[in-house]
């Protein structure tokens, strides 16, 4: 049930979904898809990125029409031009989620640590409002 719940708040979206909704990307060079783990508490969505050699400097998020985005850029000091043997890829990092209204927009949070960005998404509570009897 609260799997249900979650995606109901939060959904992935495709590069081929975004392509269809015109985000393009602008920048030459790889860019990532950077693997997320969302996890969900009473209070909140808590989404946590791996984005290695991305500096809090270097992150930006959005939220427009319901999407909230992720963008790193890498530090330039992480850019390997010309190596001779290497064992994995460097470039940027995007991803797109879908929120709901069940998410408290004006509330999230993000946090960048040692290549670990994490994002914490309020959920609404509910109003409750005492009705006067007359």
């Amino acid at each position: 049930m609260a799997e249900a719940t979650l995606e109901r708040n939060i959904e992935k979206k495709t590069d081929s979904e975004l392509q269809q909704q015109g985000v393009e990307p602008t920048r030459e060079g790889r860019v990532f898809v950077p693997a997320t783990d969302i996890r969900q508490t009473n209070e909140a969505i808590v989404l946590t990125a791996d984005m290695p050699g991305v500096r809090s400097e270097g992150v930006e998020i959005t939220l427009a029409d319901g999407v909230l985005t992720v963008r790193g850029t890498l530090a330039e000091g992480h850019r390997r031009e010309g190596a001779a043997y290497a064992e994995y890829d460097v470039g940027d990092y995007q991803r797109s989620f879908s929120v709901s209204d069940a998410i408290d927009h004006d509330g999230i949070e993000a946090k960048m640590a040692n290549g670990v960005l994490t994002l914490t998404l309020p959920k609404k509570q509910p109003r409750q409002k005492r009705i006067e009897v007359k």
